[in-house]
């Protein structure tokens, strides 16, 4: 079914999704209210790595660019071991909520704008995930934001 899509429609959807993500060059600072996190691709590959923000919104980028790519693994589980490992270095309560929701909704937010996108796990695409994911997953939430991936 991925060759079937008339020509008009990858054009516009190439055309929409380069569109917002012009029209989303902003750090995750700029958002505001309960929406914390990135709400696009962009935002979340930009976001600055002092931002305390930077390591939720990162995950949830990832584990939902994972997700949609077919990657086996937990996102819930990745969520609660990036926590727990805030937890264990003093991050009081309420900032943890704040972390969480930051996940939460990244990882929402990109899942949604890639969900109908057949062509988004290209092999260099894959093998960035990869590498991020396996990082998550030992244990490494550094932020390591880069325009490439």
């Amino acid at each position: 079914m991925r060759g079937t899509f008339p020509k008009i429609a990858i054009y516009a959807s190439v055309a929409a999704l380069s569109l917002a993500a012009l029209s989303a060059c902003s750090t995750v600072s700029s958002i505001k209210g309960a929406k914390e996190g990135a709400s696009t691709e962009v935002e979340a590959r930009n976001v600055a790595p002092q931002d305390p923000l930077a390591r939720p919104v990162q995950l949830g980028w990832t584990s939902a660019r994972a997700s949609h790519c077919g990657f086996i693994f937990n996102p819930d589980q990745l969520r609660s071991d990036y926590l727990a490992a805030e937890a264990r270095i003093g991050i009081p309560p309420e900032q943890l909520t704040k972390l969480g929701q930051a996940y939460d909704y990244t990882r929402q937010s990109t899942y949604d704008t890639i969900k109908d996108n057949h062509d988004y796990c290209n092999k260099e695409r894959t093998a960035a995930i990869r590498a991020d994911l396996n990082r998550y997953l030992a244990g490494d939430y550094a932020p390591a934001a880069r325009m490439a991936r």
